[in-house]
């Protein structure tokens, strides 16, 4: 088994393995790691399962967005950024003419910072339905935000900024790659190096940095990614993914970063509240500011109260989450293209283990 622990429950270690065991197991699947640590330090565990060890780095894909919107965070508080900020004024430099044009009118002059943040822009996924494809066809290539900005200029915006009083929020890798570059113009560095200042060197995460970062690369390579079990080669790809989905991370790092994060270490905690004004993303997913909840309805759970689940997942079913009601942090991934709601699947069921050990 491979597990470490400091566990008064000494059979939560076999069962959590047993369900990365099982996930690893299923129809082209290839792998599965899992973390679970607990805020007073009671659970405090790593199992991993078929082709990966708890070491292994992994890329964490869009759970990268927490990072971004961290940043950000931080460079409000040194009052360097609003979210009220329009981004035509904080990217001079590139051109964003016709970007968000919907029915007949462009809007791209009114589109500003909380609205990339909060996926409220109605910007066209340059990911979804175009790159998305590439990547689970093994098709590697690099691209820069001038290369999505075409891309979301020409498949044309979804709706005008804003929630539409709707309270809804759609979700476009685009934002995170226009706030990858407001960090980059506001703080004149590179995205890779505001990730490894703010946020890796202070919690010491060792184990994270941006997939184009060689000088901040641990010589831990991550594991390869497959979709539908086959093997996938996606340097550049994963490489471009910058502050949308471009950070490769491990177990203990995550684990680490979803306590801060939580815990208001690594910006003015009373960002906490308005970050989490929940949109209706997609059911049942609500999205933040970078963060997502997931909850599960008790008529879906045989009328079980499961908790709440606070933080975000990824396309290559990633999954870093904190379930306040148990007060622990659940991090893992499968590491395949194939199936992301297998990482939810996965999450509800280490979050009733979990409770159950609690009862």
């Amino acid at each position: 088994m491979n597990a470490r622990s400091s566990l008064a429950q000494p059979d939560l270690v076999g069962r959590l393995q047993d369900l990365a065991d099982g996930a690893a197991g299923k129809r082209h699947m290839h792998s599965a790691m899992l973390g679970v640590q607990s805020d007073d330090g009671s659970i405090n565990l790593r199992v991993a399962a078929d082709a990966a060890e708890p070491a292994d780095a992994y890329f964490i894909a869009s759970i990268t967005k927490m990072f971004t919107a961290t940043i950000i965070m931080q460079l409000v508080d040194e009052q360097r950024l609003d979210l009220s900020d329009r981004v035509v004024g904080l990217l001079p430099d590139l051109d964003l003419v016709g970007l968000h044009r919907h029915d007949g009118t462009d809007h791209t002059g009114e589109l500003d910072v909380r609205h990339l943040l909060h996926q409220t822009s109605g910007l066209a996924d340059y990911f979804a339905g175009g790159l998305e494809e590439d990547f689970k066809q093994n098709r590697d290539r690099s691209y820069d935000v001038a290369d999505i900005v075409d891309i979301a200029r020409t498949k044309g915006a979804n709706f005008p900024p804003g929630d539409r009083n709707r309270r809804r929020s759609a979700y476009s890798d685009t934002n995170y790659q226009l706030l990858t570059a407001i960090i980059e113009t506001t703080t004149s560095t590179t995205y890779a190096e505001a990730v490894h200042q703010r946020i890796a060197a202070p919690l010491g995460l060792t184990g994270t940095y941006a997939a184009d970062d060689e000088s901040h690369s641990p010589g831990n390579p991550p594991q390869r990614l497959h979709h539908k079990g086959q093997p996938l080669d996606l340097r550049r790809a994963l490489a471009s993914e910058r502050g949308a989905g471009g950070i490769v991370s491990t177990l203990d790092d995550q684990l680490r970063f979803s306590a801060a994060y939580h815990q208001g270490q690594l910006f003015d905690p009373r960002h906490i509240a308005e970050m989490r004004r929940w949109n209706r993303l997609f059911f049942p997913v609500d999205y933040g500011y970078g963060v997502m909840r997931y909850r599960l309805p008790r008529w879906m759970t045989g009328f079980r109260q499961l908790p709440e689940l606070i933080g975000h997942s990824g396309a290559t079913n990633s999954f870093t989450f904190y379930a306040p009601a148990l007060g622990c942090h659940i991090v893992g991934t499968l590491n395949d293209l194939h199936k992301p709601a297998r990482a939810f699947k996965l999450m509800m069921k280490v979050a009733n283990t979990l409770r159950q050990a609690n009862t």
